[in-house]
């Protein structure tokens, strides 16, 4: 008889938001100082591509993690990943974990041997 036990998920970087809104902004500012150095080298110079790595700060490090980030704060309480011997998967969030702010979300307790 194999006893299934249930590991908690290793923890991982964090690039969501508060919001969606808040985060579309970040991309948008991001993406707009990309565009906007790049574009405007005909204009002003090349001096314009010193404001191309201002974009990182606003990705908070590239293009990828801001859409990675994108993906974490649009399934923030819905989705959870759980291990079991050695094996993830993704699964719906129990109702009482959606709530972020509350300090127990997501912590499981083991029930008492009876």
């Amino acid at each position: 008889m194999t006893v299934n036990t249930v590991k908690p998920a290793a923890p991982g970087t964090n690039f969501a938001s508060k919001s969606v809104l808040h985060h579309l902004a970040r991309g948008a500012i991001g993406f707009g100082l990309i565009i906007g150095s790049i574009g405007l080298v005909p204009v002003v110079g090349p001096a314009t591509l010193l404001a191309a790595p201002l974009a990182l700060i606003a990705f908070r490090g590239c293009p990828t993690c801001w859409m990675v980030g994108l993906a974490q704060t649009v399934s923030r309480g819905r989705l959870e990943r759980q291990c079991v011997d050695g094996v993830c998967t993704l699964a719906k969030a129990p109702p009482a974990a959606k709530a972020a702010d509350e300090p127990t979300a997501g912590i499981r307790i083991p029930a008492a041997p009876r």
